[in-house]
């Protein structure tokens, strides 16, 4: 016979409790359960872009597609907060950008996918720069120029450092994140048990991957990138232990594109399709191949914006006079290679004529051009234009003033310097400082900090980083290479 309830011991009424409690609680988490799958189900389809009505600020902002596996915007935010040792000084100190008001620096567009806003690189980030008059001045910032200030290795770096660290953890994150906005509950869900662990995973082997595309090599420096090694781990699966090539090159700039149309790009003329030149850095930017995540909308209104953007003009005081005196001199010395009616624009100059340092020619072989060339293939994008050459191809100087430091692996700080012999160029200089040295044409490079900010040490001795080569100019007298340099100014 059963006991009635008042015959029930202290132990049983327990007992009874605890079990009327359990079944409440798994009865919360199913109704928590049953919310969360209707959740997701209504928004697991939602794939949206940020846009944006001005095609400058598309530039600068605007999604080309690599946002669609990115980095959560609210994570993106908070990883300075979490590994503050990793990155003293926040992203400002590896010179990212960040505009009054804007969500994300310039450089990084922003997507809905699903329940989460993501960010993910674009054509800003590598091809905005910022100038300064003087130490402590305001900068000037300038879309599509080479970004000489930033130091984008620096960026992956901390993340994947950040992403190995124990601090990287769900609550530090969430606590974080608290910082910046309130989320709602779904959402702290959805960041400490789905977005938080396969963000902490993807880092990790990404990061793995990284290690071994820059193992044993030079640092890339401010404003460089070794742009087509990392296709080699990432897109094709390639072992690296045994490959000792360097492919690090400074950043391009990108205005006034129609004159580059039907001419070689990349700094060894190894492709003759703007389309593929700018499909192939989307993908080196994150895009992603399987499925193909281009945004094809995005990437083709940033395409026609660039093709009669003109180059900035010099924002200093020019000496008009004297450069009129240097025009015939650019005429003898620099046109035929690099005016776009010369006889040699957009040519290929052979490195045992030019004699500037080989290692990202040699890196980008025929071995290769070939792989490159099975990249979408059954697309209609899929490339076929990629070839090896051997040597760097002939561009114009549009702007030039605002693309130190020079040579293709930006081993030399100066117009000025790039115009004297070999012997008396800088060996080491320190790169990615913004304050513009107005006498020699460039960047001021002599100065280890500056501006709340810590440059690299750019040494020439290192490999891939030799400032020998292009002689043209360096026997003019003193007075002839002045009146050079101003005339320089003005294109």
């Amino acid at each position: 016979m059963s006991n009635s309830p008042d015959e029930l011991t202290a132990v049983d009424r327990v007992e009874r409790a605890s079990s009327r409690k359990g079944f409440i609680a798994l009865g919360v988490i199913a109704v928590l359960a049953v919310i969360v799958v209707s959740f997701f189900l209504q928004v697991s389809r939602i794939n949206r872009p940020v846009d944006y009505a001005n095609d400058s600020d598309y530039f600068k902002y605007g999604s080309i597609g690599s946002d669609v596996q990115g980095v959560p915007y609210w994570v993106f935010r908070a990883m300075p907060d979490i590994c503050p040792a990793d990155l003293p000084g926040g992203f400002a100190s590896l010179g990212v950008i960040q505009e009054p008001g804007m969500p994300t620096p310039i450089g990084f567009s922003m997507r809905r996918v699903g329940p989460v806003d993501i960010v993910g690189p674009n054509c800003g980030l590598c091809h905005t720069a910022t100038v300064r008059a003087a130490v402590g001045s305001q900068p000037m910032i300038y879309t599509m120029a080479p970004a000489h200030q930033l130091n984008l290795m620096g960026y992956f770096k901390f993340l994947f450092a950040c992403g190995r660290s124990p601090n990287f953890t769900a609550g530090n994150i969430l606590n974080a994140i608290s910082k910046y906005t309130s989320l709602s509950l779904i959402d702290r869900l959805t960041y400490r048990f789905l977005v938080v662990p396969q963000l902490r995973t993807a880092l990790i082997e990404k990061g793995r991957k990284f290690d071994s595309i820059t193992a044993n090599r030079p640092e890339w420096g401010p404003g460089r990138v070794d742009t087509f090694n990392p296709y080699k781990v990432l897109v094709f699966n390639l072992d690296m232990k045994n490959d000792t090539s360097i492919g690090t090159a400074r950043f391009m700039s990108v205005w006034n594109q129609a004159v580059q149309e039907g001419i070689w790009h990349h700094w060894d003329g190894n492709n003759d399709s703007l389309d593929e030149r700018n499909f192939s850095a989307a993908i080196g930017a994150g895009v992603t191949l399987n499925p193909p995540s281009f945004d094809d909308k995005g990437l083709e209104r940033i395409k026609q914006w660039l093709m009669y953007q003109q180059a900035p003009a010099y924002p200093f005081p020019i000496d008009l006079a004297l450069a009129a005196r240097g025009k015939p001199i650019y005429g003898k010395e620099c046109a035929s290679c690099h005016d776009p009616s010369g006889e040699h624009f957009g040519t290929v100059t052979p490195i045992a004529r030019l004699g500037t340092d080989p290692e990202r020619m040699l890196a980008f072989d025929k071995a290769m051009a070939a792989r490159m060339n099975t990249i979408g293939a059954g697309y209609p994008w899929g490339f076929h234009r990629f070839r090896s050459t051997n040597g760097y191809a002939n561009h114009a100087l549009e702007g030039i003033w605002l693309r130190a430091p020079y040579l293709h692996n930006g081993s030399v700080p100066t117009l000025d310097a790039l115009l004297r012999p070999v012997s008396q160029r800088p060996e080491t200089f320190y790169a990615g400082n913004d304050v513009y040295d107005q006498k020699h044409v460039g960047f001021v490079s002599d100065q280890p900090t500056g501006n709340g900010r810590t440059f690299q040490l750019f040494d020439t001795h290192q490999k891939g980083n030799s400032n020998a080569g292009h002689v043209y100019g360096a026997t003019l007298s003193d007075d002839d290479r002045q009146a050079l340099l101003e005339y320089l100014k003005t294109l």
